[in-house]
């Protein structure tokens, strides 16, 4: 008789999955399939927008940026000047 083992794990260091199965005697031949629950993406502009904060933050950049109220660095320069 087909028996069987649902649990839910996650994948680690080089691909590693590994799975606890204390009623399952050593020695026991066991055929493993993996099903992969689909990741839901989400661009970084609206995981950010959930924060109150970062939201309110995002929008005042935004205003900024379409006011022109922008500051310039040249990183080149700035490296220079801290050494």
């Amino acid at each position: 008789m087909l028996s069987g083992i649902k649990q839910k794990a996650i994948v680690g260091k080089d691909g590693k999955i590994e799975l606890c199965a204390t009623e399952l005697a050593e020695g026991t031949v066991v055929e493993v399939i993996v099903l992969v629950e689909p990741q839901t993406e989400e661009d970084d502009t609206t995981y950010l927008m959930k924060s109150e904060a970062n939201k309110k933050h995002l929008l005042k950049a935004m205003e900024n940026v379409d006011k022109g109220n922008l500051i310039y660095v040249d990183l080149d320069e700035y490296e220079k000047s801290r050494i």
